[in-house]
């Protein structure tokens, strides 16, 4: 990424933070940190659609 002519790091660095954050590449680097098994993924997906029925009943 290249700066304009006279811009300030301040806001170079805030271009940059956002492009990386509409990007997701820290997401996707995140998750491949560890390995998560099949079984495990499924359980969270699990727990997570029980929690958002709860929230969704509750409104």
């Amino acid at each position: 990424m290249k700066s304009k002519k006279g811009e300030y790091i301040d806001k170079v660095l805030k271009r940059y933070r956002k492009q990386i954050d509409k990007s997701d590449l820290i997401k996707e680097v995140k998750k491949h940190q560890e390995y998560i098994k099949h079984s495990q993924k499924r359980r969270n997906n699990l727990i997570k659609a029980r929690y958002k029925q709860f929230i969704k009943s509750n409104i």
